[in-house]
């Protein structure tokens, strides 16, 4: 077996051991983001810089290593899931020049949970993951939404606003933003921290509460339909819109 049909089988096959290298990226993942919050509160360790070159060391062969299994190279480099990593591996690669876009790095862990070979292990491996695949997906979505909101207030405002020093004080203004508390204990503190806080209320309010209404009261109830296999369907739905056929959806009132 060839090197690049090696490189295949892991990126694309099918296989326990295929299935536990994609976990591993996503661990890896999940490990680049806490080095980003562990990196905000340890302001300006020798070790950020030589760590962050690690990463994108990683990140670099896992690059390179993709784009030589792919069999569409080109289509490949065009997408848009391409244009995620190579922003990431730019952000880490110009701590020197461009500070503060480590939390870029969330944009490659939303490519990957949003990848069709990860959410196919999901659904084969876990019983749980098939019967709350859409809770899991949208609080997904609420975390990293939040994640890059409070990301942004941090990089911009933690060399000018005093009262903002590290992430959690980051996230506590975020948060009591989107949820328009305002307790008033932090205050943005030049223009530019004004307008993104404008921003977030006119924004970012209506999409925080779209994802929570998406998570306690979704609009659609995930039922397969036996004869054409629609899977989203109102909840109160009684006939597939697409085929026509009588479904049977249970739901808290049924027996």
């Amino acid at each position: 077996m060839t090197l690049r049909e090696r490189l295949q089988g892991l990126y694309f096959g099918d296989d326990r051991r295929a299935r536990r290298f994609r976990y591993g990226l996503i661990v890896f993942d999940v490990v680049t983001i806490a080095v980003f919050l562990v990196s905000s509160v340890a302001h300006e360790q020798w070790w950020m810089i030589p760590l962050d070159l690690v990463i994108a060391a990683v990140l670099i062969l896992d690059f390179a290593a993709r784009l030589y299994a792919e069999n569409e190279r080109r289509r490949h480099l065009l997408s848009l899931a391409t244009a995620a990593d190579l922003i990431v591996i730019v952000s880490l690669l110009l701590p020197f020049f461009v500070a503060n876009l480590g939390f870029l790095r969330i944009a490659r862990a939303l490519r990957l949970l949003r990848s069709y070979h990860l959410l196919r292990d999901l659904r084969t491996d876990s019983a749980w993951f098939r019967n709350n695949e859409d809770i899991i997906q949208r609080s997904v979505s609420l975390g990293v939404f939040i994640f890059i909101v409070t990301s942004v207030v941090y990089v911009t405002q933690r060399l000018i606003n005093p009262q903002i020093s590290n992430y959690v004080d980051a996230l506590y203004f975020t948060i009591t933003t989107l949820t328009t508390t305002g307790f008033g204990d932090i205050t943005p503190k030049d223009p530019a921290g004004r307008l993104i806080a404008v921003v977030i209320m006119l924004v970012g309010v209506s999409l925080f509460l779209r994802l929570l209404q998406a998570i306690f009261r979704p609009n659609k109830v995930r039922f397969e339909c036996p004869d054409c296999g629609l899977m989203a369907h109102d909840i109160d739905a009684v006939h597939c819109k697409h085929c026509g056929r009588i479904l049977h959806i249970r739901d808290e009132g049924a027996v």
